[in-house]
């Protein structure tokens, strides 16, 4: 029987354009990421590196751009929230039959857009038992010490706990763990039908 429901950010209440950052970059003349890209970019995931630091590591490397130029592309992922989501997981929060928990690969700069661009974002927060960024907890998807540490951090059982995610390998990490997953396909599925998609679950 699921107490706990884990879901992703990106995707699940968010819709995401996941190639638009290179799509973006590729305007500035820009073709794909350097190793050492990549890893600032993880690191700046994990909260390991400043938003400050993390774009003079874009500047460095690619001294044509200006810092509007990597934010914006930075930015160009995130799309629209669609308030029937939030509606939704409002609602399971009122009726308190679950503990619900946000789990996310999010970095400081896609936050802080959000917050200017999304006025129910802080209410949408408050919906939640547990609001998990992977910037503040220094952890990211699909490393399993994320993952275990919010089954430490709140005292779950595994099987106890269905964790709602659009990419594979998030979901696989988690399933490896025993923990209930739904590897939700965003262009045919959504959120919102949790209880019809999953219901054998509950």
């Amino acid at each position: 029987m699921i107490k706990t429901i884990i879901f992703d950010f990106g995707d699940i209440f968010v819709n995401l354009d996941k190639p638009a950052t290179l799509r973006e970059l590729e305007r500035h003349n820009i073709k794909g990421f350097s190793e050492a890209i990549q890893n600032k970019n993880l690191e700046y995931e994990k909260g390991m590196i400043s938003s400050e630091d993390f774009v003079n590591a874009y500047l460095e490397e690619f001294n044509h751009l200006e810092k509007i130029q990597v934010i914006n592309s930075w930015n160009a992922i995130l799309m629209d929230f669609p308030e029937y989501r939030y509606k939704f997981i409002k609602k399971l929060s009122e009726e308190k039959d679950y503990q619900l928990i946000l789990l996310s690969n999010t970095n400081q700069i896609h936050i802080d857009y959000l917050k200017d661009k999304v006025p129910f974002l802080e209410d949408f927060k408050n919906c939640f038992d547990a609001f998990y960024l992977s910037h503040e907890i220094n952890y990211r998807k699909p490393d399993a010490a994320i993952y275990k540490f919010v089954l430490e951090k709140h005292d779950l059982k595994p099987e106890e706990c269905l964790f709602i995610d659009d990419t594979k390998e998030n979901t696989e990490a988690a399933a490896s763990l025993g923990i209930h997953i739904w590897n939700l396909e965003p262009t045919r599925e959504d959120v919102i039908d949790l209880f019809t998609t999953k219901k054998e679950l509950f």
